[in-house]
C-alpha cells in the first residue's frame, strides 16, 4: 500500500514538472495537431487499407494507417507521442528535398504533384510551429539515453 501512496506521488510530480515546462495551451495545439492527423490521415488513408484489391502492395497505406492509429494515442499523451510529429516534419522535409524541390526546378512534375505538395508542405510548415522544441531539446537531446548494458 505505502508503494502505490509513494507511487501516486511521484506520478503527481511528474506531471507537475512536465506542466511547468509545456504550457497547458502548447498541449492543446498539440492535441489539435494529432487531431488534424487523425482526420487528414482517417480520410485518405483508411478506405484504401479498409477496401484494396487482393494483390494491392500496400506498402505506404499500412504506414500511414499506423500514423493514423497512433495519432489517436497522441491525443491522449500529446507529449509521449512526440516522436510521431518529429517523423512526420522528418519524412515531409525529406520529400520536400530530395524530391519536390528537384521535381518542381526541373519542370518535370508527376501528375499528383500539386496535391503531394500542399499536403507535405503543411507539415512542414507546422509541424515546426507546433512541436515544443524546447521540450524535445531537454528530453531527447540533452537527457541521457537509456543504458546499452
Amino acid at each position: 500500500m505505502n508503494a502505490t501512496t509513494h507511487d501516486a506521488a511521484t506520478n503527481e510530480t511528474k506531471e507537475a514538472n512536465v506542466a511547468q515546462e509545456v504550457s497547458l495551451g502548447r498541449i492543446y495545439v498539440l492535441r489539435a495537431a494529432y487531431l488534424l492527423l487523425v482526420i487528414g490521415l482517417g480520410g485518405m488513408i483508411v478506405p484504401d487499407v479498409v477496401s484494396h484489391p487482393v494483390i494491392s502492395r500496400g506498402v505506404i497505406p499500412s504506414l500511414l494507417g499506423a500514423v493514423w492509429v497512433l495519432a489517436f494515442v497522441g491525443l491522449k499523451y500529446p507529449l509521449e507521442m512526440l516522436p510521431l510529429l518529429m517523423f512526420e516534419f522528418a519524412w515531409k522535409s525529406i520529400w520536400v528535398v530530395a524530391y519536390g524541390l528537384p521535381q518542381w526546378s526541373a519542370g518535370q512534375l508527376s501528375p499528383t504533384f500539386a496535391e503531394d505538395s500542399f499536403n507535405i508542405g503543411l507539415g512542414v510548415i507546422l509541424m515546426p510551429l507546433v512541436i515544443p522544441w524546447g521540450y524535445v531539446y531537454r528530453h531527447y537531446v540533452k537527457q541521457s539515453g537509456a543504458r546499452w548494458r
